[in-house]
């Protein structure tokens, strides 16, 4: 029984990582695979039972997976970026949720027949979306860079307010049963005790954060235990109160002033990866086939009525008063997937009800499955044709993230910036990231290839990656990384002038994209320019003032860099013999070429001074 047990566990880890390969690869939400294989290792084939393999564990494993999924959702919830993205987004997190919560709560009661209390515990479930299924569909669909942005911040920010609600009804059901007086002093205490111990370990957690009370390599496991220490605790003060004190925790260090939690949230792809996705391939195996049939057209009505009424219902309410045009109305009407925390949550609640009895807790998972494989499947296949009818589709995307804030990647930002080129600056280093700031480019401080990034970095208009970085070890994960979201042929970085030295051995696959700017251009030269006072510049070339007159003015040692045609921005990555007439270059000049260039005379005659 042991080793039958162990090798579960084993070939459950291994298929967790196959799934978010698959996903991955086919660039699709994660999700469908995870379930996909979870019901053929379940209830299709029976390889795997879950209650067999645990026992008396499966119940507390879930509440830690849980425990750890909303915690991890709340930490986005930064209050100020909700302000910053608009008013439909606010609307559709406040409004949006109390309608869609509504409308599906009261059409769970009639079409099922849940009682009231769990028709709306099943509508405060699939109120949220989740980035983790918006991220990967909007990859694909491409809409334009307003849309893009409302979804994706919805998708993060309703992921902890969904789960905050369910777990708000949940409690209310919880002490329902008991006489009239006894509900309100129960939930008055749950909330006590849930968001007062949130708010005490979020505060807690943030001093130590803040004055690095722990060491830094201490750090995410020191922020993770005290968080599922805090979760028991709570729970044994007051029974089912855990949930809200890690929702509320992880609310609270989001906001909290003069703490850095991004090392945290990029902590949690490890255990995305290996424990969630573990969970949820359980989750998926634990389901009854026939109950999932058994739903019948009572199950496809309310699913419909989650499609066709509660979210267009939603979004046309949230965008009165807005500028939001019809088409945009339209196409945000249909896009709403439901991801891994109904899944979760509602696995969690459905055991805990059925203990206690409560009639149709048996039918709550198989509905919120019903809903996350409608509402996945349907709109992963048909949103992107909806989007080309609505006419919605974004434009080719021209803009870069540039991964390295260097003083050079600085330079050049500003410069693309100057145009509309739209532009990203990445970086580990804070200074670099401080100093981009003050020239008001938009950057992103961390790795630029985690999960974190992933949900964090807003993409709109940026289509190629250019690695600008003298980080050695990480360029290769991040060139790798964007190959496979942009394509390899819209991925450069630098040569290095060790590239064929043992240490540095590298794949050809990572090697033919080391041609930027010319494979004779290292990180080292643009550097060693910058540092001797050269300079990047805008010029452009006209029948009058060619592309041998710019090379006569400023020397052999003007590197061309990116040139803008129709707007249309194209990269230069060999060296250039001629270029033609009517572009915009942008090139880099060195110290002396400045100095010794003549005076400049434009298109209409006037003369003008090269600037120094």
């Amino acid at each position: 029984m042991v080793e039958q047990i162990t090798a579960m566990l084993g070939l459950l880890g291994v298929l967790s990582i196959v799934c978010q390969w698959l996903g991955w690869r086919l660039r699709l939400p994660a999700i469908l695979p995870l379930l996909l294989c979870g019901l053929l290792v379940g209830p299709v084939f029976g390889v795997m039972d879950p209650d067999a393999i645990f026992g008396d564990l499966l119940f507390p494993v879930i509440s830690l997976g849980v425990a750890v999924i909303l915690f991890e959702g709340a930490l986005t919830l930064n209050i100020s970026e909700i302000r910053d993205h608009g008013r439909m987004v606010t609307h559709l997190v406040t409004l949006g949720t109390l309608v869609t919560w509504a409308v599906i709560g009261v059409a769970t009661h009639f079409t099922m027949g849940f009682d009231w209390p769990l028709a709306m515990l099943f509508g405060a479930l699939v109120v949220v979306t989740g980035p983790t299924v918006i991220v990967p569909m909007l990859r694909s669909i491409r809409p334009k860079v307003q849309i893009a942005s409302i979804l994706r911040w919805e998708g993060i920010v309703i992921d902890p307010i969904g789960a905050l609600l369910a777990v708000l009804v949940f409690e209310y059901i919880a002490v329902a049963s008991e006489p009239a007086s006894h509900v309100l002093h129960s939930l008055v205490k749950m909330l006590g005790i849930g968001i007062g111990l949130g708010a005490l370990f979020g505060y807690l957690i943030g001093l130590i954060i803040r004055h690095a009370l722990v060491p830094h390599y201490l750090k995410n496991t020191a922020v993770l235990t005290i968080m599922l220490g805090s979760f028991v605790g709570s729970n044994l003060l007051q029974e089912e109160s855990g949930l809200l004190t890690v929702t509320v925790m992880g609310i609270w260090l989001a906001n909290m002033p003069r703490v850095d939690i991004d090392d945290i949230i990029e902590f949690k792809e490890t255990l995305t990866v290996l424990f969630i996705s573990g969970l949820f391939i359980l989750l998926a195996a634990r389901l009854d086939s026939q109950a999932l049939l058994n739903l019948g057209w009572h199950g496809i009505a309310t699913l419909l009525i989650v499609m066709f009424i509660a979210r267009p219902l939603s979004v046309w309410l949230c965008a009165f008063g807005t500028s939001l045009p019809r088409a945009d109305r339209w196409f945000l009407s249909w896009v709403a997937p439901r991801g891994i925390v109904a899944a979760a949550v509602s696995s969690l609640f459905a055991i805990k009800l059925e203990k206690e009895g409560v009639n149709g807790a048996e039918q709550i998972v198989p509905l919120v499955f019903l809903i996350i494989i409608g509402t996945v499947v349907s709109q992963s296949l048909t949103a992107g044709a909806w989007a080309r009818f609505l006419g919605v589709k974004g434009g080719a995307s021209q803009g870069f993230l540039i991964f390295g804030a260097s003083n050079f990647a600085r330079a050049l930002a500003k410069v693309l910036l100057s145009k509309n080129v739209p532009v990203l600056l990445a970086d580990n280093n804070w200074d670099n990231i401080r100093l981009a700031r003050m020239d008001n480019i938009p950057v992103y401080f961390g790795n630029p290839a985690s999960e974190h990034a992933d949900n964090a970095i807003n993409m709109n208009g940026i289509g190629r990656l250019l690695v600008l970085s003298p980080y050695r070890q990480l360029n290769p994960l991040v060139t790798f990384h964007y190959q496979e979201l942009f394509g390899r042929h819209k991925v450069f970085g630098l040569n290095h002038s060790e590239g064929n030295s043992a240490r540095h051995q590298l794949s050809e696959a990572y090697q033919k994209g080391l041609c930027l700017f010319g494979e004779s251009v290292s990180y080292g030269r643009l550097a060693s320019t910058m540092a001797k006072g050269g300079m990047i510049k805008s010029t452009s070339l006209t029948k009058n003032f060619t592309f041998e007159d710019f090379k006569q003015r400023y020397g052999e040692g003007a590197l061309p860099l990116i040139y803008l045609q129709e707007g249309k921005v194209k990269l230069i990555t060999s060296s250039v013999s001629d270029l033609p007439v009517g572009i915009e270059l942008i090139s880099l000049l060195p110290k002396e070429a400045i100095k010794e260039a003549p005076i400049e005379e434009t298109n209409d005659g006037e003369k003008q001074s090269t600037p120094a």
